[in-house]
């Protein structure tokens, strides 16, 4: 199965494969789409699996794979990665796993395998766990609305994030849970020209991990962005796109 996807612009343009936040799915990207075609860029998104369009899995997955699938099903070889949260994982675990592949990698706000919960995080994942056990899904949307766009975030934008992860919380709480696949990764293994981003407003669990991710890295960069929470890019994508296109293109 492939995931589902939008992907535009010329066969030899530099593609770039933007992987998306649990909190949101593809449409998350709709404020860099333009700006990354009109700079030149093959732009590839996709919902993985349990999120947007792309069904809840059945069996034992493999997001990075799934990625590489898609890749490959186009015919698509080196690529410049930009994931957020759950999708900068799924891109530093692919560009670690497969460095060939990836050229260029933006991390924002990402999240990393075995990093120790910080108390807020894990006051976060409790009060989600309970909203949810009890059924009351839009108090569990307000959660995460409330607890990962930061303060440039306006209402419209708010609204939409609240469709996006409603939409994964109704695909998902209909579905088997399903335990994706766990490969050992190491980040010294990344090649890739990559730039860390992490948001002054964002949870600190999120802040720990960016400052790691810069170190494992070999020669990743670490930006902290003063004005920002854990969605960069929909809370003021004038203000991060500039930025984002300025490492894509060298």
């Amino acid at each position: 199965m492939l995931l589902d996807h939008d992907i535009d612009g010329p066969a030899d343009a530099p593609a770039v494969v933007l992987l998306h936040s649990s909190v949101c799915d593809r449409r998350m990207w709709q404020p860099q789409w333009q700006p990354l075609r009109d700079a030149g860029f093959r732009v590839l998104a996709v919902d993985f699996r349990g999120f947007g369009d792309t069904p809840a899995p059945t069996e034992t997955y493999d997001n990075a794979a799934d990625v590489i699938a898609l890749l490959d099903a186009y015919g698509i070889g080196q690529v410049s990665l930009v994931g957020a949260s759950m999708g900068g994982r799924v891109a530093h675990e692919l560009a670690a796993r497969w460095p060939d592949r990836v050229g260029t990698l933006v991390l924002l706000c990402a999240a990393l395998r075995g990093q120790t919960p910080t108390p807020a995080i894990i006051a976060f994942s409790d009060s989600e766990d309970a909203l949810l056990e009890a059924g009351d899904v839009d108090a569990a949307v307000k959660l995460n609305v409330d607890t990962f766009l930061g303060p440039r975030a306006t209402d419209e934008t708010r609204e939409q994030v609240a469709a996006m992860q409603r939409r994964a919380f109704e695909v998902q709480l209909a579905a088997d849970d399903v335990a994706s696949v766990q490969v050992d990764t190491e980040l010294s293994a990344i090649t890739a020209r990559t730039l860390v981003v992490s948001g002054a407003h964002d949870v600190d669990f999120f802040g720990d991990i960016a400052v790691r991710l810069a170190a494992e890295i070999p020669g990743a960069r670490h930006t902290v962005l003063d004005w920002a929470g854990h969605l960069p890019s929909l809370e003021d994508p004038a203000t991060l796109n500039p930025l984002l296109l300025a490492f894509l293109q060298g």
